[in-house]
């Protein structure tokens, strides 16, 4: 196995974590996965290269700290493991107003905002991406567009293109520190 090449990914489990596990596979990286089990996360991060977290709250969108008190556990393990790389799924919802974000994903939203805090507090490599409406049923392009803390031109993303661009982010530092927007326009069928 080559440098690099080693992860966890925390939420693989939902739509966009098994789409990121099964192209991590397919692109032979060694892979980690930890499901709902905060006492094992120091040991799932122990000698990896990097970590992956796409915690999400399935269609519960009632009030919650799941993804960002699952976040500060994934963090403190990093740090005290020395794990440095991470690719975190947020909301494109926190490069808007917060006005505008329709009240019934505001919940989910504010939980979203604390991860996004943490992560920029951590002091880690870290990549904040956030995607738009990601769907399950549109394909696999490796063809996006990424914009640095803006939206872009379109409002989707396939959960293998976006679990393309988190397993992109991994070897590279050219978005580390950044928030990420990815999206694509697909063809109509």
């Amino acid at each position: 196995m080559e440098p690099g090449r080693k992860l966890v990914i925390f939420g693989a489990t939902g739509r966009t974590g098994r789409a990121t596990l099964e192209l991590a596979l397919e692109e032979g990286f060694e892979v980690t996965v930890l499901a709902r089990d905060p006492a094992a996360v120091a040991e799932a991060v122990r000698g990896q290269d990097g970590v992956i977290i796409v915690l999400g709250t399935g269609n519960d969108l009632s009030p919650t700290t799941v993804m960002s008190d699952g976040t500060r556990t994934i963090v403190e393990a990093m740090k005290a493991q020395g794990v440095r790389k991470v690719v975190a799924c947020l909301s494109a919802f926190l490069l808007w107003d917060l006005q505008k974000v329709p009240p019934r994903l505001l919940p989910v939203t504010e939980d979203h905002i604390r991860m996004y805090q943490i992560l920029r507090d951590s002091g880690l490599d870290c990549v904040c991406v956030m995607p738009p409406h990601i769907a399950e049923e549109l394909p696999l392009t490796r063809d996006y567009s990424v914009s640095v803390g803006a939206s872009g031109a379109s409002r989707v993303i396939s959960t293998r293109d976006l679990g393309h661009f988190l397993l992109r982010c991994l070897g590279t530092d050219r978005y580390d520190g950044q928030s990420v927007y990815v999206c694509q326009s697909y063809a109509k069928e």
